[in-house]
């Protein structure tokens, strides 16, 4: 089995020692359902090259590009080779460890990226060789050249969508997707509202809810809250007066190298299918009431940000309308108005993808289904990629250190 894969895959090398121990799977800490893999003894430990980390801390300091041991192919396991994977904020939140879910150390860093399929297990059915494949949860250590997985622990995706798209599929789509499904009935001609509208998430929730016909309004700029933060007033005193946010995922901010002129962060944002882009002041002057008399109030609010700006969404929720939280850019509290309680009776929700996808670890066609819409609309270019950085992973502390910088508009991606 092993001469097979050591000519399959040029980035791993193998090495003998008599009683080597194989690298165990992370475990994550709150019943994650991560892979468990086969740990039976070998002689010859074929290795993968690694981005690992032995102890929680700054990651530019504590992860380190290692060889670490793969452990044979069970019945039920496949050898897959890992293509690309992005770094995310819960990827930096679980190496500093301040994540709400934390892998057993030593753990190899990433939650999410694709891989393709080189050998499978003899009992493996849903799976084949060539096979595009992506993490069903969080905690399987995507940041590495090669990996054995359980087959319950991936799902396959077409190979026929771009790279980045694969890539990112699992996280920001995935977090867009349910919110516009699960929350309110959403119907063509309906309206969402939504802060945070250039972060991942955002830009997914414009063209996942244009594809079914719903109207989005979208808050790209507040001139107010955001800029309290202390980067951002750092970064006022020698560029512009306005600040526009970036959200990248779920507690962390960052502004673009160069802050677009709100006409063409407006543009760019109606190309992928927003109905509306204002900046947060415009939603308490008068225009904006004569906006919402062209269509239904919203019926569904999502919320990236908190703070005043969450405040400002619920103030414009039609009757008995739903808020989502699913990000705290602007670390402060989300405060409820007495009166959007008693006489609009809204309903204030939290979301987490990762919480989601455990709930339906067992629900096979909630997740293909999932999937493979997303998947589609991919293939229909209904939905793109986030803007990627690509960074070879060789050169992972330059893209570990651009992910954790405040001034940062690119997602990195590493390939490998």
């Amino acid at each position: 089995m092993w001469p097979q894969l050591r000519s399959v895959c040029s980035g791993s090398r193998t090495i003998c020692r008599r009683g080597a121990a194989l690298s165990k799977p992370p475990k994550l800490t709150a019943n994650a359902n991560v892979s468990h893999f086969t740990q039976s003894a070998a002689l010859c430990a074929p290795t993968s090259s690694a981005l690992q980390y032995r102890q929680h801390g700054d990651p530019s300091q504590v992860v380190k590009l290692e060889d670490i041991d793969l452990p044979p192919i069970g019945a039920k396991d496949v050898l897959v080779k890992i293509l690309a994977a992005p770094i995310n904020p819960s990827d930096i939140n679980m190496i500093q460890g301040t994540y709400a879910i934390l892998p057993d150390l030593p753990a190899v860093g990433g939650n999410e990226g694709v891989a393709q399929v080189l050998e499978v297990g003899s009992l493996v059915k849903s799976l084949k060789t060539g096979d595009w494949v992506i993490p069903r949860d969080a905690g399987l250590g995507m940041w590495r050249t090669e990996a054995v997985f359980s087959e319950d622990d991936v799902i396959s995706l077409p190979n026929d969508i771009p790279l980045l798209s694969a890539a990112t599929l699992g996280v920001n789509p995935c977090t867009a997707f349910r919110m516009l499904s699960d929350f309110e009935d959403l119907k063509p001609g309906d309206t969402v509202i939504q802060n945070a509208a250039n972060s991942g998430v955002g830009q997914a929730v414009i063209q996942i809810a244009a594809s079914r016909g719903v109207n989005t309004i979208n808050v790209v700029r507040d001139s107010s809250l955001p800029c309290s933060s202390p980067y951002i007033k750092s970064f006022l005193k020698t560029e512009k007066k306005e600040c526009f946010i970036l959200v990248i995922g779920f507690g962390y901010q960052s502004v673009p190298e160069s802050l677009p002129e709100f006409t063409q962060l407006s543009d760019r944002l109606k190309a992928i299918g927003a109905t509306h882009v204002i900046k947060e002041e415009a939603l308490r002057r008068p225009e904006f009431k004569e906006l919402l008399k062209r269509f239904p109030k919203p019926k569904l609010a999502l919320n990236g940000v908190g703070g005043k700006s969450a405040t400002e969404l619920l103030r414009h929720l039609q009757i008995g309308g739903s808020m989502v939280t699913y990000g705290g850019m602007a670390k402060q509290p989300v405060t409820v108005p007495v009166s959007a309680l008693i006489f609009k009776d809204v309903k204030v929700r939290g979301f987490w993808v990762t919480q989601w996808k455990r709930d339906h670890s067992k629900d096979e066609r909630a997740v293909r289904a999932m999937v493979d819409e997303l998947c589609s609309l991919i293939q229909q270019r209904k939905l793109t990629a986030p803007a990627c950085t690509e960074v070879g992973l060789r050169d992972f502390s330059k893209a570990l250190e651009s992910s954790m910088k405040p001034f940062t508009s690119a997602k990195q991606v590493l390939i490998i």
